[in-house]
């Protein structure tokens, strides 16, 4: 391992592998920033560029950096315009883009930056030594596995519910589910509920959601509300710092949701937005009743929590792609067709056969994250100045992005005319007082959960597989914990209150 690790640094301190670092994170922050591309779509667009290089080390870290620059400028977006085109930085929106709407964008984005570069570097130093060893464990979790933890990042919904609103969350997840149905399905390759339309039978976009989800109803709102949303607060650009109060406060936040955030993306298929959804949700359910008031109403914790958690991920998401060859979700897939274009074969003899690339991307890792941090922190202040353009410009600026990104997502005008008709769908439940975010954690994990669930079945004859595989029957218990819990803390407050 020492060899390896002295093999790695010497490869990631060449002046071509520090300059693709500072390229990849430069390219994925950018991208990351603008709702819409991801980096799913500038990896694969870069591909041919990595492949004509030749060095697989250097082909290998600019696309690394690339991914988790995007997850760590994903958060930018989120928090300004309340607009998530990355599916692992739904949740920072919760908290960070109240907070920015509070005038405290420059906090924001601070906390966001500072959490994010301890999720990855703390994930980095879990990889380095704890990635031969969970390669093993990563093997351990079959279908019904799998199955059981998207259950359980479902039954996480009452952290996205307010006081008395479970029903109202449990309703909207229900529908995400359903609109994760239109399509072909897992058991059968025909298409179902598409009604007859063509464009319907890959299914409704993410980013189409996403977008009509969070960012089209607050243009709307801008429009029908312009009192009650321009106010001169939330122009104000002030405590880019934060305390040391809250400093403490979110300490262990980092330090809990880089370690579950780094073993959740450990496991292939869960990655980046799970982890975030259950950092989210674990971090509310175990806050003290006060603080849980705050969730949803920026709340510095809720904020740290899901940063945390999808950028150690991320870096975990690299275990299996790695050590196995079998790719965690769809951009470490574009990454594992990268490699093989490089003629290397990920897999248990990667460490053994090319030491130097393996321990160069975790070392490259260290790097980036560091060379992330010293970027964003000094341009906060100017990034932080885009509330200060005035409403009646950032309408249109917000639909723009909002239109384009669900353009570039699938190529398809079509997409546009779904965007508007979700878009005033979820503007009439967020009247309505409907939480949104159950909605799209529905959407995310629904197809995930049918297809994990499909295959278990089969290879079962039928639901046996629940009680027959001890890890499963675990995680299903702690999903059923996950949901009896809220509702027995909400049932002892109000005998508590009763008695007093």
């Amino acid at each position: 391992m020492l060899e390896g690790l002295l093999l790695g640094i010497q490869t990631a301190f060449s002046i071509q592998n520090l300059l693709m670092v500072v390229g990849g994170c430069l390219i994925g922050t950018f991208i990351g920033m603008l709702p819409g591309l991801g980096p799913m779509s500038i990896i694969a667009i870069m591909i041919p560029v990595a492949i004509s290089m030749g060095d697989p080390s250097a082909a290998l870290i600019l696309l690394a950096g690339v991914y988790y620059g995007a997850i760590f400028g994903g958060s930018t977006s989120s928090i300004l315009l309340n607009a998530p085109g990355v599916a692992g930085t739904v949740a920072s929106s919760f908290d960070g883009y109240p907070m920015a709407k509070k005038g405290q964008a420059g906090k924001a984005l601070t906390v966001a930056a500072i959490a994010s570069f301890c999720g990855g570097s703390i994930g980095a130093l879990l990889l380095m030594i704890f990635a031969p060893a969970l390669s093993s464990v990563a093997l351990l979790f079959h279908s019904s596995e799998y199955f059981a933890l998207m259950v359980v990042g479902l039954s996480a919904i009452a952290a996205f519910a307010g006081a008395g609103q479970v029903t109202k969350a449990l309703m909207m997840t229900i529908l995400g589910l359903i609109l994760a149905t239109v399509g072909e399905g897992a058991l059968f390759n025909m298409p179902r509920f598409t009604m007859g339309l063509m464009d319907l039978q890959s299914g409704f976009g993410f980013i189409t959601l996403a977008m009509a989800m969070f960012a089209l109803p607050e243009a709307l709102f801008l429009v029908l509300k312009p009192r009650s949303s321009n106010s001169a607060e939330a122009g104000e650009i002030k405590d880019l710092r934060i305390s040391r109060q809250e400093a403490k406060a979110i300490a262990p936040v980092i330090g809990r949701q880089s370690i579950q955030g780094f073993f959740i993306g450990v496991l292939p298929g869960a990655g980046a937005t799970i982890a975030s959804f259950l950092g989210y949700a674990v971090e509310r359910n175990i806050a003290t009743k006060k603080e849980q008031d705050e969730f949803g109403n920026g709340s510095i914790k809720g904020l740290a929590a899901p940063e945390t958690a999808n950028n150690a991920a991320c870096t975990g998401s690299f275990v299996p792609l790695l050590t196995l060859g079998i790719p965690g979700s769809g951009t470490t897939a574009i990454l594992l067709g990268a490699l093989i274009a490089l003629n290397v074969t990920p897999g248990p003899r990667l460490m053994i056969d090319d030491p130097q690339i393996f321990w160069a991307v975790i070392i490259s890792m260290y790097i980036g994250n560091l060379i992330l941090l010293v970027l964003n922190l000094p341009l906060i202040p100017y990034i932080a100045k885009v509330l200060q353009i005035p409403r009646n410009y950032l309408i249109p600026f917000i639909l723009f992005f909002t239109l384009m990104g669900a353009y570039i997502g699938q190529n398809n005008a079509t997409e546009l005319l779904m965007l508007v008709g979700f878009g005033i769908c979820a503007t009439a439940f967020k009247f309505a007082n409907y939480p949104l975010a159950p909605l799209l954690i529905g959407f995310i994990l629904g197809g995930m959960l049918e297809d994990n669930f499909s295959r278990s079945m089969q290879l079962y004859d039928g639901v046996a597989f629940m009680w027959e595989r001890p890890m499963t029957l675990g995680l299903l218990l702690i999903a059923v914990g996950l949901v009896i819990l809220p509702s027995y803390r909400a049932h002892r407050a109000s005998r508590l209150s009763a008695k007093q």
